[in-house]
């Protein structure tokens, strides 16, 4: 039968790091009791075991944030490990000091509510049978807690221990059963993130399988008017108007069957993970040039910082369509006041590389969140430029952030150097 995986299932590495903050706790809350006992309550416990047992959960302590702090994977066996030496150092503790009989012999529960939280059902029981195994050890084998002198019996002492286990087991379980309750939920929602980027993927390649068969059908079409449209102005050289109205036409073919070899280009590009090489000034140039041919009409300033100018980049596949879409979109958004001013900037702020397409249009209905990403004031269009570049944004490790001004919208498109940089 196929093991099927827990669901919401917080992990091992979340366990072992609540686990060393627990950890630091114990070590003070422990070192304090040992003390108070000693000193405060004149109690003739054995100090220096004790405090070797500290001083040992105290060296573990800081090898365990050591190998936190590296990058390999952490299993359950581990996570366990580090609860059985837990569980050790408090089951010294609690065999110099009355043994079972110790009102803080509640806290070998603490490892099992966590790890209910954050395990699986056999890891549970393991570190159950931990537990207890040590409890029935220290039934039977302890070492008395003195009692002061003059009192005859440890009841008093006993209840008051009592409440202070309480509080600090209220405390602890609280607070850490929290942190670990967050930390599920952060997994949650990347996960729900990244159910909802699968969506958007499957959808882009749906279009983009679509693409390519209008690509492959509207080839054949183009070849015919573009065989015929020289034919068509030789029989009617006479006819001037006509002649520009054919000369115009085969203008378009020309460019749609260009628009289409870049669109097989585009999908070499994309199946081999080949990024271009060339600096700013370079890129920029090859969208802008290839903007005016698609959008003459448009008037684009290009503003680019003198400090990223010559700034050498690795282009993947799709950044320039990416930038390309942000262009047409803008573009569409300004001619729908009568404008077709549209401004491009280029500038690095901190380790991020940024393009700001700022157009004259009405702007976005909304920004909250970025929700208007995909849904501007525009009336035509198919929706789904600015989808397809906040999608390249994301492949990138970058995002893609919109905003309203006084005079329209602004577009950002937001790159990390350490992703497309060359150095």
């Amino acid at each position: 039968m196929p093991h099927r995986p827990i669901k919401n299932r917080i992990g091992p590495l979340a366990l072992a790091r609540t686990l060393a903050w627990l950890r630091l706790c114990a070590i003070g809350g422990q070192s304090v009791a040992v003390l108070v006992s000693a000193f405060w309550l004149h109690l003739a416990i054995p100090l220096l075991p004790l405090l070797a047992c500290i001083g040992l959960l105290a060296v573990f302590s800081v090898l365990a944030a050591w190998r936190l702090a590296r990058s390999w994977p952490v299993s359950e066996g581990e996570t366990i490990a580090h609860i059985v030496m837990d569980t050790l150092v408090l089951g010294v503790l609690l065999y110099f000091t009355g043994g079972a009989s110790n009102p803080f012999v509640t806290l070998l529960l603490v490892p099992i509510a966590l790890t209910a939280a954050a395990l699986s059902i056999r890891a549970i029981f393991a570190v159950a049978v931990i537990a207890a195994t040590a409890y029935l050890l220290l039934m039977y084998w302890y070492v008395p807690l003195p009692m002061q002198d003059g009192m005859h019996n440890g009841f008093p002492l006993h209840v008051a221990g009592m409440g202070v286990n309480f509080v600090i087991t209220a405390v602890l379980l609280g607070f850490f059963i929290n942190r670990l309750a967050r930390a599920l939920r952060m997994q949650q929602i990347a996960t729900q993130r990244v159910h909802e980027r699968a969506l958007r993927d499957e959808g882009i390649l749906a279009m983009a399988t679509q693409a390519a068969g209008a690509a492959h059908e509207l080839n054949t079409p183009l070849s015919t008017m573009r065989t015929l449209l020289p034919e068509l102005r030789r029989e009617h050289a006479g006819d001037v108007e006509l002649a520009e109205d054919l000369s115009l036409l085969e203008g378009q073919v020309d460019r749609c069957r260009d628009i289409l070899r870049e669109m097989v280009a585009f999908g070499r590009a994309q199946l081999s993970q080949e990024p271009e090489r060339m600096d700013v000034t370079q890129f920029l140039r090859s969208c802008t040039e290839r903007f005016q041919l698609l959008r003459p009409e448009a008037e684009l300033e290009l503003q680019l910082d003198e400090d990223v100018a010559q700034l050498p980049l690795r282009v993947p596949p799709g950044l320039r369509h990416g930038l390309l879409n942000l262009l047409n979109n803008a573009a569409d958004a300004s001619a729908l006041r009568d404008s077709r001013e549209v401004r491009l900037q280029a500038g690095r702020e901190e380790g991020w590389l940024q393009f700001r397409v700022i157009d004259r249009g009405p702007g976005f209905s909304s920004t909250e969140g970025n929700a208007g990403l995909g849904h501007s004031q525009k009336q035509t269009g198919l929706g789904i430029g600015l989808t397809l570049a906040a999608a390249t944004a994301e492949r990138l490790n970058g995002e893609l952030v919109a905003s309203n001004t006084a005079e329209g919208a602004v577009v950002c498109l937001r790159l990390p150097l350490a992703v497309i940089s060359r150095h």
